[in-house]
């Protein structure tokens, strides 16, 4: 277990004792910069950071921490040398000299500001105290940045958060006033970055649709979902209820983004090797059959029977939520299982709802269907990268598909299969161009009738942006978060509102029975027993970084149905006393999934501590040791 800082938030804070700064101790705002005197990015923002300061005045204090380039010979030498000043004010007339003497760092500008602060041009082969001090100053500073994320020169953080907007002046004093606008996104993208995010609102729809339904509004709550909403056009109409838009059409973008996160797995992810990907894929199907089975074992013979599928799918965001939750406690190799398992798991419940659970079949609908997947095969290899013709052509195969008489969300998996992937960009030749570009455009700033970039250079830019990453990925990336953050919500608040009463319970013991023992039972055994033959059988390996118990763990967890469960019963059963009796049945199989799961990992967790203590050394946290490396840096170097 490590103490680890969050992501885009600042390792320590500023201290005027050891961080070099400018501005008064008490200033509202503190700006720290790590940069390096031979990163040309870092000089030219320089001048920007000078004018943002300018205008704030007091209310803001600079802090500069030294991340020399790691490819570049005078960028080290150049922040030892800085460390070297005696003085506050001989280190920034030291500082704003390497920074802007030439266009580029030299062993000249080194000489130069040797001489300035009386240090012998060949310091860097000294071993005097004065040297190893400041050796010593810029190692710890590489290490902090480190440890608080940095990928790049110059990165800025603003308030202990690291900014990641443009580096213009105008935008670094939004962004240190905290407008509206940099505060909302920056909240925004914090909440988007916690590992636990998605889950926690789902389970705010969730709670927030089993109150409104045993409110006083109950009623309405529930007629709002059976309005019906559509076009028309003369005597042609098309109209489905809200209820029915948001199961059927909706749930489409999460489809989609399972079918893009299938096709990404597949060809560079963790199911892209047999190797990799054999001991998720045997999980997953154990995982699939081994409660069907025992649903069905359970289940009386019926119009019950049909809910088989009901515990075969595993809610992905709820069993990554708690995995996130655990933080470090849990091997990232497990997360990496769960995950891929999960969406192996996807599959087969998109299959299950396809095959098994779609109403009457129309071939004519289906023929058009068929035609509009050829169209799609045309385009991507045809080598279309335009996302605008697959999403109309899209648009359409979702409507033959279900006028076809099978689930409309298919169209969002087949359609996934489609867009076009395309090899990975030369980031090196784009990063010219775009430089190019933007120096040409910048001689032209100040002349009468412009106002920023031309027309031409902005398509250019554009095209640029474009390439740097494939249709496939992208659409994944803006969908994705459109799924986790709003579709599966308001499927959540559409679906989740069940009436809590003991009538719900009445003729419904089997049902409910059948329900939980298929995913808090035969979930994590599936995983289990699956994964541990296909190790035996030799199929598969399991990592070594974590235990059995722990895979246990996680098989528990995905035993957590939620969406996709309540989505099956939606379509297994249309009596609203069967949906709500299982409504309940997934929601308390899924509890006792999270609680179980998370109890094993904990335990897991907790013998390992107890295993390594007796060679534990240093300082000790919870049976664990530490020593000062865990933070990322040589305290002693402070």
């Amino acid at each position: 277990m490590e103490l680890m800082i969050p992501p885009g938030r600042l390792d320590r804070p500023v201290d005027h004792e050891t961080d070099h700064v400018l501005g008064p101790t008490n200033a509202e705002i503190t700006l720290v910069e790590y940069g390096s005197y031979a990163c040309p990015h870092c000089r030219a923002a320089n001048e920007r950071i000078a004018q943002a300061r300018d205008q704030l005045g007091d209310r803001v204090r600079y802090a500069f921490r030294h991340r020399p380039l790691s490819d570049n010979s005078l960028a080290f030498r150049a922040a030892e040398l800085a460390e070297l000043a005696q003085t506050p004010e001989a280190f920034w007339s030291a500082h704003i000299k390497l920074m802007t003497r030439s266009m580029q760092l030299t062993e000249d500008d080194l000489i130069a500001v040797a001489t300035d602060l009386g240090v012998n041009a060949d310091f860097a082969l000294g071993d005097s105290d004065a040297v190893r001090h400041a050796r010593a100053k810029v190692e710890a500073d590489i290490a902090s940045a480190r440890a608080s994320g940095v990928r790049f020169t110059p990165t800025f953080y603003i308030n202990h958060r690291r900014y990641d907007g443009p580096w213009d002046e105008s935008s670094l004093i939004d962004a240190m006033l905290g407008t509206l606008g940099h505060r909302v996104r920056t909240a925004a993208l914090d909440f988007a970055s916690w590992g636990p995010s998605a889950g926690i609102l789902l389970v705010l729809a969730t709670v927030g649709a089993i109150v409104l339904t045993n409110s006083p509004i109950g009623p309405a709550f529930e007629a709002l979902w059976r309005q019906e909403l559509g076009v028309s056009l003369g005597d042609a109409a098309f109209r489905m209820s809200i209820l029915h838009w948001v199961n059927d059409g909706l749930l489409t973008v999460f489809f989609l983004v399972v079918g893009l996160e299938v096709k990404r797995e597949m060809t560079v992810g963790h199911l892209a090797s047999r190797r990799s990907a054999a001991l998720p894929i045997a999980a997953a199907f154990g995982g699939m059959v081994v409660p069907a089975l025992l649903y069905a074992l359970v289940i009386p013979a019926g119009s019950w029977s049909h809910g088989w599928g009901v515990p075969m799918a595993t809610d992905t965001a709820f069993a990554i939520a708690l995995i996130a939750v655990m933080g470090a406690r849990v091997p990232v190799e497990l997360r990496i299982f769960l995950t891929a398992a999960a969406i192996v798991d996807d599959i087969g419940a998109i299959v299950v709802v396809a095959v098994f659970y779609s109403g009457d079949i129309h071939p004519g609908y289906l023929a058009a269907a068929a035609t509009t997947v050829v169209a799609l095969t045309l385009l991507s290899r045809s080598r279309v990268y335009l996302l605008s013709p697959y999403i109309l052509l899209g648009v359409a195969l979702w409507a033959f598909v279900y006028a076809g008489g099978l689930h409309a969300t298919l169209a969002g998996v087949v359609l996934a299969l489609f867009i076009p992937t395309r090899p990975p960009a030369n980031l090196a030749a784009l990063m010219t161009q775009a430089s190019t570009i933007i120096a040409s455009e910048a001689r032209h700033d100040g002349e009468v009738l412009r106002h920023g970039p031309s027309t031409p250079a902005l398509h250019a830019l554009d095209a640029i942006y474009d390439r740097l990453e494939s249709p496939a990925d992208r659409l994944l990336r803006h969908a994705g978060a459109r799924s986790s953050y709003a579709v599966l919500p308001i499927f959540a608040l559409a679906n989740a509102g069940v009436a809590i009463n003991p009538g719900v319970f009445v003729g419904h013991g089997w049902l409910m029975a059948a329900i939980v023992a298929g995913l808090a039972i035969g979930k994590p055994l599936g995983v289990f027993l699956a994964a541990a033959a296909a190790v035996r059988a030799g199929i598969a390996v399991k990592p070594a970084e974590y235990t059995w118990q722990q895979l246990a763990g996680a098989g528990a967890l995905a035993g957590i149905g939620f969406t996709m469960s309540l989505f099956i019963a939606g379509q297994a059963f249309p009596s609203a006393p069967d949906f709500s009796a299982a409504k309940i049945a997934v929601f308390a199989a899924s509890i006792l999934s999270a609680v179980v799961g998370t109890a094993l990992l904990w335990g897991a967790l907790r013998q390992e501590l107890i295993e390594e203590a007796p060679q534990s050394a240093g300082m000790q946290v919870s049976g664990r040791s530490f020593d000062d490396s865990t933070y990322g840096y040589d305290s002693s170097s402070r």
